[in-house]
C-alpha cells in the first residue's frame, strides 16, 4: 500500500518528526519509506541507516532528516503504515455490516483480507520482534488492542456474540485476534504449500470457536 497525497491520515499516523505538507516532500518521504521496505526483505533490518535508504530512495539525506531522522524513526515508519492499513481493512468490514448487514461473512471474507495484507507487507511483519524503540514497543500494545476492539466490534455488528456480555465478548475478540495473529505469522513464513493448509485449518478454527 503505498502513501499517497489522497490519503493525508496516513502522514499522520506514520509518527514522523515531522508531517511533510508540500507534495515534493511527501513524495521524498514516500520514496524513502519504499526503499526501506525493499532494503528490509533483501537485506535484513541491520542495514537500515539514513543515509543508506537516502541513497536507496534517489534523495539527501538533508531532505530527509526532518522527517526520518534515523533508524527507529524509519523502521517505526514501516511499522506504523502497516498497522494503519490492517485497522482500516477491519474499519471498512464493520461499516459494511452496519451498511448490509448480509454483505459480510466476519470470518472468512475478513480473514481473507487480513491475509493478503499479510502477504503484502514482508517487511513490516519481519519487524515484528524487532526491538525499535519504546515508543514503537507502546505503538505495537496500542495496535493490538486497537485491532482487538475492532474485531469485538465486528462480531457484535455480525450477531456472532448475541446474548454474549461485553467482558466476555471483548475477551473472545481479543483470543480470537491474537490467536490469528499468532498463525497468520507462522503461516506467512512457512513454505506456501504449508500455508495454505495452515490457513483453512485457521478458519475452520476460528468458525468452530465462535460459532460462525
Amino acid at each position: 500500500m503505498s502513501i499517497t497525497d489522497d490519503t493525508p491520515q496516513d502522514w499522520t499516523d506514520l509518527g514522523l518528526r515531522r508531517t511533510p505538507t508540500q507534495q515534493r516532500s511527501r513524495q521524498k518521504v514516500a520514496q524513502a519509506i519504499a526503499a526501506a521496505e525493499d532494503l528490509v526483505v533483501r537485506e535484513g533490518v541491520d542495514v537500515i541507516t539514513l543515509p543508506r535508504v537516502a541513497a536507496e530512495a534517489g534523495v539527501s539525506v538533508g531532505a530527509l532528516y526532518q522527517y526520518l531522522p534515523d533508524r527507529e524513526a524509519i523502521l517505526a515508519a514501516i511499522v506504523s503504515r502497516y498497522h494503519d492499513r490492517l485497522e482500516r481493512l477491519l474499519d471498512d468490514a464493520i461499516e459494511r455490516l452496519r451498511t448490509d448487514p448480509r454483505s459480510e461473512d466476519p470470518v472468512g471474507s475478513v480473514l481473507r483480507a487480513v491475509a493478503a495484507v499479510y502477504q503484502d507487507e514482508q517487511s513490516a511483519r519481519s519487524l515484528g520482534t524487532v526491538a525499535i524503540s519504546a515508543d514503537a514497543d507502546a505503538a505495537r500494545r496500542r495496535h493490538k488492542r486497537a485491532m482487538a476492539d475492532r474485531v469485538h466490534t465486528l462480531l457484535r455488528e455480525a450477531g456472532v456474540l448475541d446474548g454474549v456480555d461485553d467482558e466476555r465478548g471483548a475477551a473472545v475478540a481479543r483470543v480470537a485476534f491474537a490467536s490469528a495473529d499468532a498463525v497468520l505469522h507462522d503461516a506467512f513464513a512457512a513454505p506456501e504449500a504449508e500455508r495454505a493448509v495452515l490457513l483453512t485449518e485457521l478458519e475452520r478454527a476460528l468458525r468452530a470457536s465462535l460459532g460462525a
